[in-house]
């Protein structure tokens, strides 16, 4: 949203319909006994509470002045904002809220229950840094079974540069590998300072040349969706479709999904490989998903 006349008046009535929601004694004030002509917190009160003049507020409000970054975290603090009036305010504003470390993910049981109503079309549930969460039947014959990795090497990059198998399986291995590289990438703008990614990152630039490469290359994307071509060693040649969606209050949750059109050989070969992977393919739990 572009810092227009219209913005400036929705953020001052956003800011409006917030204070008038709040009571001083929710937000630790005390009630001096005048009389409120209008419900919830008055513009002084915001003031004091976001620790700058009523003036200055004032003129916020009514649009008169940009809040800077600084002012809208205070004035988020003051007015006791959830995840998503925080992401409003901030956009109202023309600005980008601050990062928020996100704890580990559970994967629900209705979630896995919509992975294995897709029968024999493999899909997945990645998480950061594209951490393998939850999958299908049809994934494990197409993949794997994840289920046999540990916790730390349940990661798609990781699996895609360091697992034999799982290189071998991509026919343009490289074209692969270097939108994983350029996905794993994009995360370094937001969660630079994240642990987790740079342990991943260490462990691959250490064991792959070739991530090495095109990590230090800085390449990027953000592409999500196309074919992929695969070269099963049961059922031969595959090209299959790749489509992915984010859940958009956690953008950190990626469904992936793999598709063929019906009655086509890729269709059958798919079925076929369901058809011999018969274990279920189980839900990685907090405790077993590397995320904190």
């Amino acid at each position: 949203m572009t810092d227009s006349r219209s913005s400036r008046s929705e953020f001052g009535a956003f800011l409006k319909a917030r204070r008038a929601e709040l009571t001083p004694a929710q937000v630790g004030l005390a009630d001096d006994g005048t009389l409120r002509r209008v419900p919830g917190l008055r513009r002084d009160e915001v003031a004091r509470l976001a620790t700058m003049s009523t003036d200055y507020y004032t003129r916020i409000e009514q649009g008169r002045v940009r809040a800077s970054a600084t002012v809208l975290a205070s004035l988020v603090r003051a007015l006791r904002l959830d995840e998503a009036q925080q992401a409003y305010l901030y956009e109202l504003a023309g600005k980008t809220p601050a990062p928020r470390r996100r704890a580990g993910h559970r994967v629900r049981p209705s979630v896995q229950w919509m992975l294995d109503a897709l029968g024999h079309f493999p899909a997945m549930v990645l998480g950061r840094y594209n951490d393998i969460l939850a999958w299908n039947t049809a994934a494990a014959a197409l993949y794997q079974d994840f289920g046999k990795l540990t916790p730390s090497e349940r990661n798609y990059t990781r699996l895609l540069f360091l697992d034999p198998a799982m290189r071998s399986l991509f026919t343009d291995w490289e074209d692969a590998g270097r939108l994983s590289a350029a996905l794993l990438r994009m995360e370094t703008a937001s969660n630079s300072d994240d642990p987790r990614l740079a342990t991943l990152v260490g462990e691959l630039s250490v064991r792959s040349p070739e991530f090495r490469e095109w990590w230090n290359g800085r390449i990027v994307s953000d592409t999500t969706y196309g074919p992929k071509r695969f070269r099963h060693p049961l059922v031969g040649p595959l090209t299959l479709d790749c489509d992915t969606w984010t859940r958009p209050n956690d953008p950190d949750v990626m469904f992936m999904v793999l598709t063929a059109e019906p009655d086509t050989p890729e269709d059958h070969a798919l079925r076929i490989l369901s058809s011999w992977q018969t274990a279920p393919a189980p839900i990685a739990h907090p405790a077993d998903t590397p995320h904190d």
